[in-house]
């Protein structure tokens, strides 16, 4: 699941960006779209258990 895993996490790099941007230009429709886009990359992620380094660590 190596390729997979990446896939979706550079699917979530791009999409933070794209909000970032958004974001910065105010642009309402952008930032809709961004965090759709988003949510559903990380959607996926939870799904397959794939680790996209959002996880806080308990000590």
């Amino acid at each position: 699941m190596g390729g997979f895993a990446e896939a979706v996490r550079e699917r979530i790099r791009e999409a933070r960006a794209r909000l970032k941007a958004a974001l910065e230009t105010e642009d309402a429709f952008e930032v809709a779209m961004a965090e759709d886009e988003l949510e559903d990359a990380l959607r996926m992620a939870h799904k397959y258990g794939i680790n996209t380094g959002d996880e806080v660590s308990e000590q």
